[in-house]
């Protein structure tokens, strides 16, 4: 697309996305996860441009999203007997299979890994556009390279009008975090990205895993070190007592159980107190953006989640968010 020539069209409808993809445009899409920033995976130039676009780096690979596993098996890639278990159980949805690489999958998609990443997302809207397509789109979140990932067009738009063809607008993310990515070494079920889908529900179908998260040299998706990351400083606690040692003028919070304390009671976002992890994580992006995009605010304090359920998952996030900056020990 010609950038400045023209606005990123704005709409649900699916034959525009279809035919934008299919013509090498970028198209963000709606997941029940997270907005992708898709492309077709088959067409090379197609795939750089996503790359272009978000400023990532070339080394960090992509996920291919369809709408069938007859499709992904028709594309040369074959489903290992335990994946397979687990994709007919949790696909559609927001699982990522791992799964070795045939020769239509490019470099460009894999960072040159032997393995590519696959998923069967929800979403009815883009689950309709997929089964029009007879390629699979690359589509990582459809956000700056680093920053804090998109659950809704305006998310998308703020960062990408006039740089990409269209948003398809598929209303807010159900579930808010991104895919959970599985793949399997020497024997071992292994969890490389901690996600949308928890672990614990992937050992009632699979038995015990292995959780291998983060790497500076990532073998998945999502495992850099640094990611998710807002522009504020970010600061994470897991006590009352934490909140009151980091609370200063100009703080802002997203607590789950927790209390902000009283002079900056205005600034306060929460998780859904009552403790169900599935809102929380529907919410935790747009809180940390609501934070982030607010001038008044230089520090947002954010409460660890329990260490179970997506409650893994949004810590896991908030570990990369935090970085340098983090309590972590």
């Amino acid at each position: 697309m010609d950038e400045g020539k023209r606005m990123t069209e704005r709409s649900a409808d699916i034959e525009h996305a279809a035919r934008f993809l299919s013509k090498s445009e970028l198209v963000a899409i709606p997941t029940e996860t997270v907005y992708g920033m898709a492309a077709n995976a088959f067409d090379e130039e197609a795939v750089k441009e996503i790359f272009r676009v978000k400023n990532r780096p070339f080394y960090d690979p992509l996920i291919l999203h369809t709408n069938s596993i007859e499709k992904i098996e028709h594309w040369g890639v074959a489903i290992p007997p335990r994946l397979r278990r687990l994709a007919e159980t949790f696909w559609p949805g927001p699982l990522t299979l791992l799964l070795p690489r045939s020769e239509k999958i490019s470099d460009s998609v894999t960072a040159g890994l032997d393995r590519v990443a696959f998923r069967i997302p929800s979403h009815p809207l883009t689950h309709r556009l997929l089964e029009q397509l007879d390629f699979p789109v690359a589509a990582p979140s459809a956000n700056p390279f680093g920053y804090v990932s998109p659950t809704s067009a305006e998310h998308v738009l703020k960062h990408f009008d006039d740089k990409i063809a269209m948003v398809l607008d598929g209303g807010a993310c159900d579930v808010g975090i991104e895919s959970t990515i599985v793949g399997e070494e020497d024997g071992k079920i292994i969890v490389y990205r901690l996600g949308g889908l928890s672990v614990e529900q992937i050992e009632r179908v699979i038995g015990n895993i292995e959780i291998r998260t983060s790497s500076s040299k990532p073998t998945a998706p999502g495992m850099l070190v640094r990611h998710y990351s807002p522009q504020k400083e970010l600061i994470v606690v897991d006590t009352q007592e934490e909140v009151e040692e980091h609370s200063v003028e100009k703080s802002a919070y997203i607590l789950f159980m927790l209390e902000a304390p009283e002079f900056n009671l205005p600034n306060v976002i929460h998780l859904t107190p009552g403790g169900n992890h599935e809102k929380a994580a529907r919410q935790f992006y747009q809180a940390l953006r609501a934070w982030d995009d607010d001038a008044s605010i230089k520090r947002i304090i954010v409460e660890r989640l329990p260490d179970f359920g997506l409650g893994r998952a949004i810590n896991d996030r908030l570990k990369r968010a935090a970085g340098a900056e983090s309590k972590e020990k």
